[in-house]
């Protein structure tokens, strides 16, 4: 055989090759909303407002007061969770096993994966705890580790452009992967806060303008 036609052979058994192993490497996932409404997500919090927009969520708001989030109505415990986002205005985050105070719009609280907007930190895919102990990975207290997390972070992460996020929690542990690269390794010891189960929430942070786009949200739950 010629080596023009292998090649062109071997290009076009790889191109049928690789939907399978795609499938493969996402079985399991489900979408986490149907692309067209919001059944079952609620808005509580502030004054920000989300809507669907070409099969994605998109969280926006002026003089927003207040954080808000698009919450699940569903709670989770162990998953794999994969996403893509674009922040182009505001400070944002995906919230998981959060919970969320007594009443109709009881504070959000809990974990949640940072779509930051400050580039000079770079702290996007990083961990927050929500309306309690602030951040875990980095720690506040821990200098060289926010060098090395700013310094990742700055090589990864893309402004205004689409981020692919992974988030596994698996008892007391989260992983998180940022455009491929390990972002997050948490053990979570303080028994208090640690929350085994809890909602997903998409934030539209409190401030003069905020614009942030969800796409591609699947989950696999772990038995």
């Amino acid at each position: 055989m010629k080596p023009l036609r292998f090649a062109l052979l071997t290009s076009l058994f790889l191109a049928l090759l690789a939907p399978s192993q795609a499938a493969h490497h996402e079985e399991g996932f489900v979408p986490l909303f149907d692309g067209k409404t919001l059944d079952g997500w609620r808005v509580v919090g502030g004054t920000g407002e989300f809507k669907v927009e070409n099969g994605m969520i998109v969280g926006y708001g002026e003089n927003v007061k207040g954080n808000t989030f698009l919450r699940t109505e569903q709670t989770y415990t162990d998953f794999d969770l994969r996403f893509s986002y674009k922040r182009e205005h505001g400070n944002s985050g995906m919230m998981f096993r959060a919970l969320q105070r007594p009443g109709e719009n009881g504070r959000v609280n809990g974990y949640q994966c940072e779509h930051g907007n400050r580039p000079e930190r770079a702290w996007s895919g990083g961990l927050f705890d929500e309306a309690r102990r602030g951040w875990l990975q980095p720690h506040s207290t821990d200098p060289r580790g926010q060098a090395a997390f700013t310094s990742q972070g700055q090589r990864i992460i893309k402004l205004e452009q689409w981020n692919d996020v992974r988030v596994r929690c698996e008892g007391n542990v989260t992983k998180i992967w940022f455009n491929g690269e390990l972002r997050v390794h948490f053990v979570d010891t303080d028994k208090e806060h640690n929350t085994l189960e809890g909602f997903f929430g998409l934030q539209v942070h409190s401030g003069d303008k905020s614009l942030v786009t969800w796409k591609d949200l699947r989950i696999k739950e772990l038995k």
